[in-house]
């Protein structure tokens, strides 16, 4: 998710494989779900997992059975030398596993934890019951593929620093997410020889663009022996941005556009002419940042952008969720966030035999968004820099783009997410820029869920350069429509056409 100014939604400030495959879900196997308590280990031990090729870098992990008692499941820390310790947690698929690709999933923010997106989207349990229990997910995005849910940077959801110690900008997460990788893989060699897609949400499109870079670099790096040979190769398929903030000085000025114009207008006029003079304004300034790049430049852009956009008075009277615009939020109601399932995340991992279980230290409070981590993120501007910028070097590599937007969504809409994917610099520019909007049905019940742009498919495969539009869908399309976004997933990784229907 994205974090929103204060005032805005009255909370704290959020920025918020073979072509003749068959795709099934809403799996109905039922599991003996429960309350933490009945399915927490007596006895938990940790293995600890090193390498003289990251000397500076431990994966500390367990076996929990909670969640998905179904699937083999790791969970536990990265921890650094530095005093930083990352959390994540496994799950092998449901289905096929030693053939199934694995899949990092990184939430955004900056400073929302990715076990908002396991247990409120896409995981294999979803919260129920007040944060009391979890519910089997027919859905799960680890049906077909092994999943790896990942908190960062330090000191967001179950991360912590010995020091409080904090990372502040994008590019300093990028080295310790790909050490991880290379000790996961070094437990799980079994992982690191099918295909890696690399999935992210919200502020997650300015993370995963610069993370599957810094893997790109290491894999021609190992490629040309610069590095040691015992060093993983990491078989990057594809990056998968989500509703994402990646090129800012386009996504911005379209806002007053979605406002207006867009499938859910709410803004008319003379307030329409307002904003977009602000957007101007505002686009002005990111491209100083683009520029000169500097926190000096980078963060009063943000703060301009942010306050002056989001905090427009036309717009916040209306008192919207800016996670969906066709509602409304009510914090009292809603929770700060929008969503009540939200704080029940937060009250189901702050449990004792949950922490028990996944190998958590018990002292630590769980949080689903940390505003000190997006605060020093704002500060410096780190959401005004072009993060699309590394993405052609992988395009060209062979590494497949997805970008998908559900069309409710306000801050990171869907027509700024295809208009800076429009503009790409890349091998498929033309062909995607040429390209028109196609119906997209879920395959396995026909039922049209948005629309589809692709270059490189030919009409076979789901294509290099793709953008989706998900009809009625937020911020968080997994929760909205979780089959489409399950279909639209699993066809991706399976490289299957999405123009096709049954």
């Amino acid at each position: 998710m994205k974090i929103y100014t204060p005032t805005f939604v009255t909370l704290s400030s959020m920025v918020i494989c073979h072509a003749t495959a068959v795709v099934t879900g809403g799996d109905t196997e039922q599991v003996p779900w429960g309350r933490a308590a009945d399915a927490v280990q007596e006895s938990l031990q940790s293995e600890f997992v090193t390498s003289t090729q990251f000397p500076e870098y431990q994966l500390r992990l367990t076996e929990p059975t909670i969640c998905d008692p179904s699937v083999k499941q790791y969970s536990g820390y990265l921890d650094i030398t530095t005093g930083k310790h990352l959390f994540f947690w496994f799950f092998e698929a449901r289905r096929s596993p030693e053939k199934a690709p694995l899949t990092l999933w990184l939430n955004g923010g900056p400073g929302c934890s990715s076990m908002t997106g396991l247990l409120f989207e896409l995981g294999p349990c979803k919260i129920a019951d007040k944060g009391h229990n979890t519910t089997f997910n027919p859905y799960s995005w680890n049906i077909h593929s092994n999943m790896i849910f990942l908190d960062q940077p330090v000191n967001v959801g179950y991360s912590y620093s010995d020091d409080g110690s904090r990372v502040d900008n994008t590019l300093d997460s990028a080295e310790d997410v790909y050490a991880f990788l290379q000790l996961f893989f070094k437990r799980h060699p079994q992982y690191a020889a099918t295909p890696f897609h690399l999935a992210a949400e919200s502020y997650g499109g300015t993370y995963a663009p610069h993370m599957a870079s810094a893997i790109h670099r290491h894999n021609d790096e190992l490629r040309l022996a610069r590095v040691p040979l015992d060093t993983t190769h990491i078989n990057l398929a594809s990056v998968i941005l989500a509703n994402g903030d990646t090129d800012p000085y386009t996504q911005f000025p379209i806002l007053p556009e979605y406002l207006c114009e867009g499938p859910y207008p709410v803004l008319h006029g003379k307030d329409c002419d307002a904003m977009r003079d602000i957007a101007r304004t505002c686009q002005r300034l990111i491209g100083m940042c683009y520029a000169i790049d500097s926190p000096f430049v980078c963060g009063p852009a943000q703060s301009y952008c942010f306050k002056e956009l989001y905090e427009f008075p036309p717009l916040e009277r209306l008192g919207l969720n800016p996670y969906d615009v066709r509602k409304k939020c009510d914090p009292e109601e809603n929770g700060d966030h929008c969503y009540e399932e939200i704080l029940w995340v937060d009250t189901w991992l702050n449990d004792f035999q949950v922490k028990r279980a996944l190998g958590v230290p018990q002292q630590l409070h769980f949080e689903s968004c940390s505003l000190e981590v997006n605060e020093g993120f704002m500060r410096r501007g780190d959401g005004m820099r072009n993060s699309a910028a590394p993405l052609p070097e992988l395009v060209d590599a062979g590494v497949r783009l997805l970008v998908y937007a559900g069309n409710a969504d306000l801050g990171c809409n869907f027509m700024g997410n295809e208009a800076w994917l429009a503009k790409l610099p890349n091998r498929y520019h033309q062909e995607f820029a040429a390209s028109k909007s196609e119906k997209w049905a879920i395959l396995t019940s026909g039922r049209v869920a948005g629309e589809v742009r692709t270059a490189g498919s030919n009409g076979f495969d789901a294509g290099n350069v793709t953008f989706v539009q998900v009809y009625e869908a937020g911020h968080m399309a997994p929760y909205d429509q979780p089959e489409a976004a399950f279909d639209l997933f699993t066809r991706w990784i399976m490289n299957l056409p999405l123009t096709v229907s049954v």
